[in-house]
């Protein structure tokens, strides 16, 4: 007998696509989603491939606002849809919208057991507020199960005395064969791609949005401190948008030699040929609950810099075996990581083939199991 899973999460963005559609295909599951809203027109570009959703699902009404860092979003008729959906187990993807307290009331109400999908690490710079904190507590309190990408959010959790019985993971997960057949498409032929798109022979690259939180500055100012003549071998291009990208054009003029590139927004077909073409990936964030642009970069067999503040490293980079791994903010240190693999033509292929073997293991499929391994036991006691 098959049990009905609904999943509430904000937006259908491209990447919760294929994992949704794995866990629809997960023995004895039957998956709704609730989505709070189509997009966020103020953070994000994507298009959203409704064509390739193969789980049921509805929109909620919303009204959105941002005001500062602020992100408001109120719905209206999650109670509704949760009645209509009579789910089994619910699984809520946060807790800092009204949807999200409204639809753990209702499962305490009609006790159906509720879960929270949780991605926030220690290093997360969104906590601290006294005020959050309290409320965050109050949440979890509420919450039968826990599901989360990977070690960095069991520590999260840990710190807040949840017990480890409690915790599931779920590893989080782009389409990464996607992603490792569009590069091998585009490496036969990196000529054509590579003129077509005006990039330097060989490169670095960043992708992500262009805010300052996500280190941008700190990798200009490190490929700046690379040796003129490696400059001129090797440029620095980054793949997004966002509000510090005046201010990062205009810091870039003043690299005096190199090639510095800021392309905007790529939606991922465009993305995947970024990825392909390029050396290495460059992810110097401050502050980032997972990043999931590294699965990206290694399911294209690119070795990985990374800062200690991405939630996924703890999972997917090991220093010295499949790229290197250097404190958030130390521009020394990213540099001298950039300079060591930009010259050792040897270990950047070997780095990338042992980190897209890794990434195997952060499958769709994997996520789904992880999901399924959560809420089907409590949906058994529940039945």
């Amino acid at each position: 007998m098959s049990r009905r899973i609904v999943i509430i999460t904000e937006i259908i963005a491209p990447y919760r696509i294929p994992v949704f559609n794995a866990l629809r295909q997960c023995r004895g599951v039957d998956l709704q989603v609730i989505f709070l809203a189509e997009h966020d027109p103020t953070e994000r570009e994507w298009l959203i491939y409704k064509d390739e959703i193969r789980f049921p699902y509805q929109v909620l009404p919303s009204w959105r606002r941002r005001v500062g860092r602020h992100n408001f979003l109120l719905n209206w008729g999650a109670e509704r849809a949760l009645r209509r959906a009579a789910p089994d187990f619910v699984v809520c993807g946060g807790y800092n919208y009204v949807a999200s307290w409204q639809s753990m009331s209702w499962a305490r109400r009609n006790r159906v057991p509720f879960g929270l999908w949780v991605e926030s690490t220690t290093r997360d710079s969104r906590d601290g507020h006294r005020l959050i904190e309290f409320l965050k507590t109050r949440f979890l309190r509420g919450c039968d199960a826990f599901v989360v990408p990977g070690k960095s959010s069991v520590e999260y959790l840990s710190r807040y005395g949840v017990p480890s019985e409690m915790i599931f993971t779920a590893p989080n997960a782009v389409d990464t064969r996607f992603f490792a057949e569009r590069a091998g498409v585009v490496r036969e032929n990196p000529g054509f791609h590579r003129e077509a798109l005006g990039l330097p022979a060989r490169f670095f690259l960043f992708a992500g949005r262009l805010v300052p939180q996500k280190g941008i500055f700190d990798l200009l100012a490190a490929y700046g401190a690379l040796a003129p003549e490696l400059r001129k071998e090797i440029g620095l291009v980054f793949v997004g948008d966002g509000p510090a990208r005046p201010a990062l054009l205009q810091r870039a003029a003043n690299v005096n030699s190199g090639s510095i590139q800021i392309v905007g927004f790529a939606h991922r077909e465009l993305l995947a040929t970024y990825y392909a073409l390029a050396d290495i990936f460059v992810f110097p964030t401050h502050t980032d609950p997972w990043g999931l642009v590294v699965n990206e970069a290694m399911a294209c067999g690119l070795p990985v810099i990374s800062s200690d503040a991405a939630g996924c490293v703890a999972d997917l980079i090991e220093s010295g075996w499949n790229g290197r791994v250097v404190p958030a903010g130390d521009v020394g240190q990213l540099a001298g990581a950039m300079d060591e693999l930009a010259r050792n033509a040897e270990l950047r292929p070997l780095m990338g083939q042992r980190g897209r073997q890794r990434i195997e293991l952060y499958s769709p499929e994997a996520w789904a199991a992880g999901m399924a391994e959560a809420v089907m036991p409590h949906t058994r006691r529940a039945a």
